[in-house]
């Protein structure tokens, strides 16, 4: 029997990538606006890619299973 499609997630799939080794990217916070009183040191770590918890990676794939 053919196996059922599963709908992606939209908000996940706005938010978050998979990298090729399998792991779970966000960007980080603090980066949108309000940005001369915040610290250049706050700043540059907000640049930075985050990479997801391997606890909450598993829910975030089910999130995206084609992704």
């Amino acid at each position: 029997m053919a196996k059922n499609k599963v709908k992606t997630h939209s908000g996940a799939k706005k938010r978050f990538k998979m990298t090729a080794s399998g792991k779970v990217k966000y960007q980080k916070t603090n980066k949108r606006h309000r940005l001369t009183q915040k610290a250049t040191k706050r700043k540059r770590i907000a640049r930075t890619v985050g990479i997801a918890d391997v606890t909450n990676a598993p829910a975030l794939k089910k999130l995206m299973p084609y992704l």
